[in-house]
């Protein structure tokens, strides 16, 4: 063959087989993934439960005379005062009430000054002797007689004033007004009709369940703090969230624990108060609450999208100084400021793969791309901290 000819064959492998090992080269290479140190920090265990938030007061508004319903005086839904003005019944029967009852009045103190005056006059004659004393005792006795009855036609009158009074249907409470349930028109039944309903907002309540296991942890912890759970609560400190995810949780207080665990159900009551200056929460609104179940203690908090399965064991993928991968079994607790809590397994010191663990195999090498972990994820949604972590 000639020497040329073997010369270009030979440029031309060079440039076939040139690229292919490049890209051979580039395969062999560690794949990057992101690796981080766990976070080391004092934390406080929480406990999660379920419940609601329940008006501090609530009030059904009746009115305290029957009669035909005249006005209404406030807009559904809108926020009241105490004392103000909700609805008037019909006044005219009262007010004809009030005018009887004062003309009773009248003549009841007027049959008292003539009796009072009889009683005198008998008095009177009875020292000097033309009078008997048993005609001075029935002057004594009709002018007792005519003081009951000035106190009776006075009760009688206040009874009706008080009733003209009661025609002007106030708010017992401050609060948000539900629609009224009556319209002007309809017949009232004292003490019956419910006209509306109010519900105090601020400060506001939330109620939930808690086992009995889970209750001795929570009185340990209120006992730490000098204080008894059956006492206000404890004023152990509470965070709700609620189903809207952009809501930063709400801080409040338990203040209440039923004096009981319930039989059937083996579950006691407790009760939490919020602030609600901002009347975001309402009554009957769903969320869950977080409460402190244990006093502080250093722990080891690693994202959740760092750990993963082998078999029926959690592990964490921990990386050495040469880049090699290798696994270790942990055993997780509670969710803590956005991070889960590592109870065994690891020391805090490891560098761990906290994305990319599609990348990283055991055994084999990888290039650390090192990141530093914040303090608190917290602020985050649980389904977007993956996503953070991934970007």
């Amino acid at each position: 063959m000639p020497y040329s000819l073997r010369t270009a064959i030979a440029l031309g492998a060079i440039f076939i087989f040139a690229p292919l090992a490049a890209k051979a080269q580039q395969a062999a290479a560690p794949p990057p993934v992101t690796v981080a140190k766990p976070i080391v920090r004092d934390v406080v265990d929480n406990d999660e439960f379920i419940g609601r938030f329940e008006a501090v007061d609530a009030v059904s508004v009746r009115a305290r005379v029957g009669g035909y319903l005249q006005e209404v005086h406030f807009t559904d839904g809108a926020m009241v005062k105490q004392g103000d003005l909700l609805f008037v019944v019909d006044q005219r029967p009262f007010v004809t009430a009030v005018n009887e009852a004062t003309a009773a009045l009248e003549v009841a103190k007027a049959t008292l000054g003539y009796a009072e005056a009889q009683f005198k006059r008998a008095e009177a004659l009875a020292n000097n002797g033309s009078q008997s004393v048993s005609t001075l005792d029935d002057r004594r006795r009709e002018w007792v007689s005519a003081q009951a009855s000035v106190r009776g036609a006075q009760a009688g009158a206040d009874r009706a004033a008080l009733d003209l009074e009661y025609t002007r249907v106030t708010a017992p409470i401050s609060g948000r007004i539900d629609r009224r349930l009556l319209s002007a028109g309809n017949l009232v039944q004292a003490d019956q009709s419910v006209l509306t309903t109010i519900v105090s907002l601020n400060p506001i309540d939330f109620y939930f369940d808690v086992d009995e296991r889970r209750l001795l942890n929570f009185a340990d912890a209120a006992r730490s703090r000098g204080s008894d759970l059956q006492q206000g609560g404890g004023g152990v400190p509470v965070r709700v969230r609620i189903t809207d995810s952009t809501q930063k949780p709400f801080i409040g207080r338990l203040n209440f624990a039923e004096n009981r665990v319930d039989n059937a159900s083996g579950t006691i009551r407790m009760r939490a108060r919020f602030d609600n200056r901002e009347l975001i929460l309402q009554p009957g609104l769903f969320g869950r609450v977080q409460v402190e179940a244990s006093n502080t203690y250093k722990a080891i908090l690693v994202p959740d999208e760092a750990i993963g399965y082998d078999q029926n064991q959690r592990v964490v993928y921990v990386v050495g100084a040469d880049g090699t991968v290798s696994t270790k079994p942990v055993r997780t607790g509670p969710r803590l400021y956005g991070y889960r809590a590592i109870r065994e397994g690891l020391t805090g010191t490891e560098t761990i793969v906290v994305n990319g663990l599609m990348r990283a195999r055991p055994g084999s090498k990888i290039s650390p791309q090192i990141t530093e972990l914040p303090q608190s994820r917290e602020d985050i949604a649980p389904e977007a901290a993956g996503l953070e972590m991934a970007q």
